[in-house]
C-alpha cells in the first residue's frame, strides 16, 4: 500500500497562520504520514493548473515543523507564521512550474496499491485531477466533515451548495470508500445520497481525536472566576450572537456579579455583528473577552480553568471543543443536535440553541461554588471515554489497506465495512 495525501488545504492554512477545523484534520493526517515510511506515504497537493502533483517530502516536513510551532505560538505574524508562509510559497512555486506531475501519474501506474486521500472537501470537487489518477490505477478515499452546505445552507458561504454538490457528485462516481467522522455525518451523507439516488461508497466512521496540550501553570493569566469559555471560528451557525444578547441580560439583571465569557476563536464569514457587538468595550464592562487566535496551551490553560464551556451551535458535523473540553475535564452545555449528542455520550447539558431561559438558568446554576448540576456532570464524566488519533488511525488504515488491495483492479464487488464503536463510551447506567 501507497498512501498519497493531499496537503493542499495546509499550504493555505500557512497563509492563515492558525490551523483550525478541517486544517487541523488534515494537519494530523500529515502528522500521521510523517511518522510512516516514505515508500508508504507521501504528499501531494493539487496545483493552480488543477492537477495533484508530488511533493517534496522534505520541503513538507519543513512545513509542518513550521506549523506545529505556529500552533504552540499562537501568534498570527509570528516568527513561525513566516516560517510556514516562505515553506509553503516554496511549495507553491513548484506547483505552478509543473513539478511533479509527471513523476506522480508515472509512480500510480507502475506501483500498484496507491490511494489518494483527501481531507479537504475543496480538492473533492476536482474532477479532472481525481479521475487522472483514477485511470492510471490509483484508489481514492476522502474524508467528510459534514453535509451542512445542503441541510443548512443558511449558515454557509454563497456557492457553497453548489460546490458540495460537485463533492458528492463525484464521490459517487469514483470514490471506492468514504471516511466521516461520526454517524450523524454518515446518516446525513447516507440519506443524502439515497434521495438524490446517486450511489453510496462504502462508508468509514473514525471519530476525531484530540490535539490539545497538557495543562501548563503558568500559561497565562486566566480571567477573574467564574468565567465561561465559547470556542471555535466565529461565524453565524455557532451563535456567537446569542450568546452575547443572552450576556447583555444577564448584566442587566446582576450587574459586576455577571460571570465572564471568554471567546476564542478567529474571525469567519459573516463575523461582522459579532466584532461590532465587541469592539463596544462598553457594551459589556469588560464582563466578555474576545481572545481571537490564541496559542493551543492557552486555550488548554482557559478551558481548564472554566466553569463550562457553552456551545450553542445550530449545526455541526463532529464538534471538536466538545471532546476537548470533556478530555481536559471541563463540563460542556452544547446544542441538543446529532452530532453534539453523540461526542458527548451522555455527559453534556443539551439545551435548544435557541433556548434562551434554558441557557441563562443553566449558566446561574454552573458558575455557583457548589453547583449541584455541574457535580452531576463532572460525575457522570468519569465514564466517557476520549477518542483519540491512534484509534481513528487503527480504523483507516484498515480500509485503506482494503482499497489499496483492489486499486487497479475494476472490480465491480462491493466492499463491505464494519461501524466504528460510539465515539464515547458512557458509564453503565448513564443516561
Amino acid at each position: 500500500m501507497h498512501v498519497m495525501l493531499d496537503i493542499s488545504r495546509l499550504l493555505s492554512s500557512a497563509w492563515r497562520g492558525y490551523p483550525s477545523g478541517i486544517d487541523r484534520v488534515e494537519f494530523a493526517y500529515a502528522r500521521r504520514c510523517r511518522a510512516l515510511p516514505e515508500q508508504h506515504c507521501s504528499f501531494v497537493a493539487m496545483g493552480l493548473a488543477g492537477g495533484f502533483a508530488r511533493f517534496p517530502r522534505a520541503l513538507a516536513l519543513k512545513l509542518l515543523d513550521a506549523l506545529q510551532d505556529s500552533l504552540a505560538e499562537g501568534v498570527h505574524g509570528g516568527p513561525a507564521h513566516r516560517r510556514a508562509r516562505f515553506y509553503a510559497t516554496i511549495g507553491h512555486a513548484l506547483l505552478i512550474s509543473g513539478y511533479g506531475r509527471a513523476s506522480l501519474l508515472d509512480q500510480v501506474r507502475r506501483e500498484p496499491g496507491c490511494v489518494l486521500v483527501v481531507v479537504s472537501h475543496r480538492s473533492v470537487t476536482n474532477t479532472a485531477a481525481i479521475a487522472r489518477l483514477r485511470e492510471a490505477g490509483a484508489g481514492f478515499v476522502p474524508l467528510i466533515h459534514d453535509l451542512i452546505p445542503l441541510t443548512h445552507p443558511e449558515y454557509t458561504r454563497p456557492g457553497s451548495m453548489q460546490a458540495h454538490r460537485g463533492m458528492l457528485d463525484n464521490i459517487a462516481r469514483m470514490a471506492d470508500a468514504v471516511i466521516v467522522n461520526s454517524q450523524a455525518t454518515c446518516a446525513s451523507l447516507e440519506g443524502w445520497m439515497t434521495k438524490t439516488e446517486l450511489h453510496c461508497p462504502p462508508t468509514l466512521v473514525a471519530p476525531l481525536g484530540f490535539d490539545l496540550p497538557p495543562v501548563a501553570a503558568d500559561a497565562c493569566l486566566r480571567p477573574a472566576s467564574p468565567y465561561f469559555v465559547m470556542l471555535g471560528t466565529i461565524e453565524p451557525r455557532k451563535n456567537h450572537i446569542f450568546l452575547l444578547n443572552l450576556w447583555r441580560d444577564l448584566q442587566a439583571s446582576m450587574g459586576p456579579a455577571t460571570p465572564r465569557l471568554v471567546i476564542i476563536g478567529r474571525q469567519g464569514w459573516e463575523s461582522e455583528a459579532v466584532h461590532r457587538t465587541l469592539e463596544r468595550r462598553d457594551t459589556f464592562a469588560g464582563l466578555v473577552e474576545a481572545r481571537g487566535r490564541v496559542s493551543d496551551q492557552e486555550v488548554a490553560w482557559l478551558l481548564s480553568g472554566a466553569r463550562a464551556l457553552l456551545f450553542p451551535s445550530m449545526v455541526e458535523g463532529y464538534g471538536i471543543p466538545v471532546v476537548e473540553a470533556l478530555a481536559l475535564g471541563l463540563p460542556v452545555i452544547a446544542s441538543d443536535i446529532p452530532a453534539l449528542r453523540e461526542v458527548g455520550a451522555g455527559v453534556p447539558e443539551h439545551l435548544h440553541p435557541q433556548d434562551g431561559a434554558g441557557w441563562r438558568q443553566a449558566i446561574l446554576d454552573y458558575m455557583a461554588p457548589d453547583s449541584p448540576r455541574r457535580d452531576a456532570q463532572l460525575t457522570r464524566m468519569t465514564g466517557w471515554r476520549q477518542p483519540d488519533w491512534a484509534d481513528h488511525f487503527r480504523l483507516t488504515d484498515a480500509l485503506l489497506e482494503r482499497v489499496a488491495q483492489r486499486a487497479g483492479t475494476n472490480t465491480s464487488d462491493r466492499m463491505e465495512l464494519p461501524r466504528a464503536s460510539p465515539v464515547a463510551a458512557a458509564r453503565p447506567g448513564m443516561p
